[in-house]
């Protein structure tokens, strides 16, 4: 029996410990530890790498969410209109300001928002739209600006490195934020999280927000919170973000042996992830739907393989949103998906051995064998 881990970060650890260690002494000889030269050094290269004018380094991919939010002034009597089916900060952020998050379905096939449902959810008092680009494929921003001339505001938190049209995550709404916690496709060894923008106000308004609502020392214009990106965090990202475009090649080769395996087992109890004309998904997780969930990753844990459930409770059905008013039944995709979805192991160094040897276990669960 082969183990085969959901993540691991030991491997990658292990092949950069000299580049790291190297870095993180040089923070710590410069004794500078909060923001400073090697924070704005990474913050130019993430305006680059996104093709963003602005990018503001804060301390973790929620509070990145919250200063977006912040920053285009969202508050109090504010609707915006995100998904159910997404990580909780989505939507805790959105509340942390005062607003209200209002949710419209996904699409089955990619996960993300559907435009053509979110185009009925717009109110008057809608003031942005929150898509997230989620397990790294990016929702489709430009369909979505069609119907709305509001503010777009990218949770592109899984989704570093993806593609819409040729236009990178960070780059098509008018703000973005990511998270650079150490799972993500670009993780530090601790929290971190950025936000992107192309409208110096907006990165002047995260900038001062991120440090109480100062702009000079001592005097505060705005209540804002305590929200830095460490120098150490960056120094360590900065090593890490030339290799990111090489693992996210590695991450697309591993999804297509996934990809062309289960599609050779010829399982209609296992639907594989798809990528729209015109993306490019960077498969921050490579998640497929499949009958009898619960009882396969049993199988597959019986056979040294981890998987993950990304999410097995849609937001409107959590009980800390229940004030929201929504009930079972409202977003039926997301309700659906929910039970279905299953993450198979997903990290650069996984080996082809490994991955062939997890869709031999899928194929002997559901009574097919490979070749």
């Amino acid at each position: 029996m082969m183990e085969v881990p959901s993540f691991t970060l030991t491997r990658q650890m292990k092949e950069m410990e000299k580049e790291l260690s190297a870095a993180m002494h040089q923070v710590m000889e410069s004794g500078q530890f909060i923001l400073g030269d090697v924070v704005k050094t990474f913050e130019e290269q993430m305006a680059d790498y996104t093709h963003s004018r602005f990018a503001i380094g804060v301390g973790n991919g929620s509070d990145a969410l919250y200063l977006a939010l912040r920053a285009v002034d969202i508050g109090a009597g504010d609707e915006v209109l995100t998904t159910p089916f997404t990580f909780f900060a989505t939507a805790g952020s959105i509340l942390r300001t005062g607003a209200k998050p209002v949710f419209t379905d996904i699409q089955v096939d990619t996960f993300n928002m559907d435009p053509e449902q979110a185009r009925t959810r717009i109110t008057p008092r809608t003031r942005a739209v929150l898509p997230v680009h989620l397990f790294g494929l990016m929702a489709d921003v430009e369909a979505l600006r069609q119907d709305f001339d509001g503010i777009i505001i990218e949770d592109a938190a899984q989704a570093i490195g993806a593609t819409l049209r040729g236009k990178p995550a960070g780059s098509v709404g008018d703000l973005a934020a990511f998270s650079f916690f150490p799972t993500k496709n670009l993780g530090a060894l601790g929290d971190g999280g950025l936000v992107t923008t192309q409208r110096e106000e907006w990165a002047n308004a995260v900038r001062s927000l991120r440090a109480h609502g100062s702009r000079k020392k001592y005097y505060h214009e705005v209540l804002g919170i305590n929200s830095r990106l460490d120098a150490l965090q960056a120094a360590i990202l900065s090593v890490k973000l030339p290799y990111l475009d090489r693992w996210t090649q590695k991450r697309q080769h591993i999804a297509k042996r996934y990809s062309d395996g289960l599609h050779t087992l010829g399982l209609e109890a296992v639907h594989i992830p798809v990528v729209p004309e015109g993306f490019t998904h960077v498969f921050h997780q490579y998640t497929i739907r499949v009958e009898n969930r619960d009882r396969l990753q049993a199988f597959l844990k019986s056979q040294g393989i981890g998987t993950t459930v990304y999410y097995p409770l849609a937001l409107h059905l959590q009980p800390a949103l229940r004030d929201l008013g929504y009930h079972l039944g409202d977003f039926p995709i997301s309700e659906q998906v929910q039970n279905e979805v299953l993450s198979l192991p997903m990290f650069p160094e996984l080996t082809d051995s490994e991955v062939d040897y997890v869709i031999e276990m899928i194929g002997h669960f559901y009574g097919k064998r490979v070749g």
